[in-house]
């Protein structure tokens, strides 16, 4: 049954019009620039317990000053840039996406697609998109016309907008711009979109049209805005009243989210943006600064950047290379002709933040007003954001499109139905784009993507990765019936039954590695060595100092310690190759697939090793399939799940 939130919803907005109703001015949003709020976008370093999340300031702030500047005064000022030509890009005949999804009277929502949102009651079938494959696609409602799976939503990007884009598409490969143009069409039709395996050819090409998807939605709200202004404006020069069909707005300014692991890719998607805003119709402000404090330092080397081909794998190359600071925020205002980079929250458009970074600001504030009118969010890199805090994510989420703290003076005659009806979530479209799946991200896109324009998540078939031929590998499964009890019974299978056998093994008991790829079950089966008699063991885990890992990776080498823990985040972050390997337990399937051939090749490093020399055990259960299926292939995972023992 849909939630039935009214009583609650009408008490807060009631709230918030009597706070609103005892201050003197009201928004005059984009012609006229809101009053500075107490400053968000600060820079702070962090400490987490259990129970409590503590922030102290460093002292600047992320936004830029801690006092007004001239140049914030200019730009509180009404700005030239603002106009709007009448009758420039004016939509043709074809209803308009935006209008229809993101209108006052939004065309998309309704009681009974919330009630299908709510109870997961999704009908889904099989699709295709073009370059992007064979997708599912889930919807609150099954159409009545049949529909053509292989034709495409129109692009609505205006037209002013596709000048760059198009420029840049007549030099690439048409594979390439074919890609953008499926992407920027699945875009148009304001549903939800999961990538679900991005290669690393393609992603700054696609991370253009995502930035195209979203500059197209921010000019059009802005250009609604502004006609209402003017529309208002001249009602009131004529002696009449307002129109009362200016609805335009949300509760604040901040309409696009872009949630991203590093500042190397706050970079990265920055040049996406300023792709389709060239110099010299396009003024980029504070760029110097964006760069001095995204990019390396004056001086620093980047090794992975200037290596030689083949010395680092090429995933990890493109995934560390240069500012791997997980711990950013910063606003970008978007004008007509300029793109304003360090603006206050409750005065920017977009935002690129890292979870953790955008967490800071809202736990040390106790407010995240500025998350209550995204209407698009933008998730990059999943598959690293769940190397490190998947919490994190998790709480931004929970933050997002909820009911103000505070009016922030906004003109409630401005703001849009659905928005004061507490329905954000189900307009809201979000684009998620990973290397792979995993049971956080899958659950993720099922749990909290409420949008009744429907959603859809891309498919693709796996095939084997590649194994030195010759190497015994057996993939023992444990019986587990619930989710739930998953972790248990995985850990009582390995200390119960397969690690009593290896350690009964002369053999198998040396030169041992075990790979454990969740940190909650790498601290158990750390726990569990330690309490063991009369077994060696060194660590390696993403907390290992320098020193650690040399001292570790020396005493397995020479066989001071019989057997090596290592858990995927530190193989993730420190990609060392590991010397000394005779034999190989994973206590799970990695979720990175190349972890698995890159640990069975290790061995190979020493000098005289054979193929028989090494053995590989994989402890797994059914709900494994993902991970399995990345490593054996997709033809092969569902026999390989049945299979007690192979």
């Amino acid at each position: 049954m849909a939630i039935d939130r009214g009583g609650e919803v009408t008490t807060q907005l009631l709230t918030l019009l009597n706070v609103s109703a005892t201050k003197a001015g009201k928004r005059a949003w984009t012609a006229e620039e809101q009053p500075k709020p107490e400053k968000l976008n600060k820079r702070r370093t962090i400490q987490f317990d259990e129970k409590s999340l503590s922030v102290a300031e460093e002292g600047k702030d992320e936004g830029g000053q801690t006092a007004q500047t001239d140049e914030d005064k200019e730009m509180t000022a009404p700005a030239e840039d603002e106009e709007i030509e009448i009758g420039e890009d004016e939509p043709d005949n074809q209803a308009d996406p935006y209008e229809e999804h993101f209108g006052p009277n939004s065309t998309v929502l309704s009681d009974s697609k919330r009630a299908v949102v709510d109870e997961g009651a999704w009908k889904t079938h099989k699709t295709k998109l073009g370059k992007l494959g064979p997708a599912v696609e889930y919807v609150t409602e099954e159409s009545a016309q049949p529909k053509d799976e292989e034709k495409l939503p129109r692009i609505t990007v205006l037209d002013r907008l596709k000048g760059p884009l198009e420029e840049r598409q007549a030099k690439l490969p048409k594979e390439l711009a074919a890609l953008q143009n499926d992407l920027l069409s699945v875009l148009s039709s304001y549903k939800d979109l999961y990538v679900t395996r991005t290669s690393l050819e393609t992603q700054q090409h696609a991370r253009e049209a995502v930035m195209l998807h979203a500059l197209n939605h921010i000019t059009k709200k802005r250009r609604w805005v502004l006609k209402n202004n003017e529309r208002i404006s001249n009602a009131t020069k004529a002696g009449l009243d307002p129109p009362d069909d200016a609805q335009d707005q949300g509760f604040t300014r901040p309409s696009v989210l872009v949630l991203l692991p590093f500042r190397s890719f706050a970079q990265r998607w920055l040049s996406a943006l300023t792709a389709h805003t060239p110099s010299p119709l396009h003024q980029i402000e504070n760029r110097s600064r964006f760069e001095s404090e995204y990019g390396l330092p004056p001086g620093a080397v980047d090794k992975l950047a200037n290596a030689d081909p083949g010395t680092y794998p090429k995933d990890h190359v493109e995934m560390f290379k240069g500012n791997v600071d997980d711990s950013f925020r910063v606003g970008v205002k978007m004008t007509r002709k300029s793109v304003k980079l360090f603006a206050e929250f409750y005065g920017c458009d977009l935002i690129f933040a890292s979870p953790l970074g955008l967490r800071m600001s809202i736990q040390k504030e106790k407010n995240a007003d500025f998350l209550s009118s995204i209407e698009m969010l933008i998730v990059d890199q999943m598959d690293a954001l769940t190397m490190q805090n998947w919490e994190h994510v998790q709480f931004i989420l929970s933050q997002m499109n909820q009911l103000p703290k505070e009016s922030h003076d906004v003109d409630f005659s401005r703001i849009k139905p659905w928005y004061l009806d507490g329905h954000a979530a189900y307009l809201r479209q979000s684009i998620l784009m990973t290397a792979y799946e995993t049971p956080e991200t899958r659950a993720l896109f099922n749990h909290d993507l409420k949008n009744v324009a429907g959603k859809l998540r891309t498919e693709r078939r796996w095939t084997p990765v590649p194994v030195p031929e010759g190497i015994d590998q057996s993939f023992v499964q444990f019986d587990c019936i619930s989710p739930k009890d998953e972790p248990e019974k995985r850990f009582q299978h390995f200390t119960t039954q397969l690690l009593p056998q290896v350690l009964k093994s002369a053999v198998q008991s040396v030169n041992t590695v075990v790979f454990v790829p969740s940190s909650f079950d790498f601290i158990r089966v750390h726990n569990h060595f330690r309490k063991t008699a009369g077994v060696s063991f060194a660590v390696l885990s993403e907390y290992s100092s320098n020193q650690d890992i040399s001292r570790a990776r020396q005493a397995f080498f020479s066989g001071k310690k019989s057997f090596l823990l290592v858990s995927e985040r530190f193989h993730f972050f420190r990609r060392y190759k590991i010397r000394g390997i005779r034999n190989l337990i994973f206590y799970g399937p990695p979720d990175h697939p190349q972890f698995y051939t890159e640990f069975l090749s290790y061995p190979f490093l020493d000098d005289g090793v054979e193929p028989s020399d090494v053995t590989c055990k994989v402890l797994c259960s059914r709900y494994d399939k993902m991970r399995l299926e990345r490593i054996v292939g997709s033809e092969h995972v569902a026999e390989l799940i049945q299979t007690q023992s192979i």
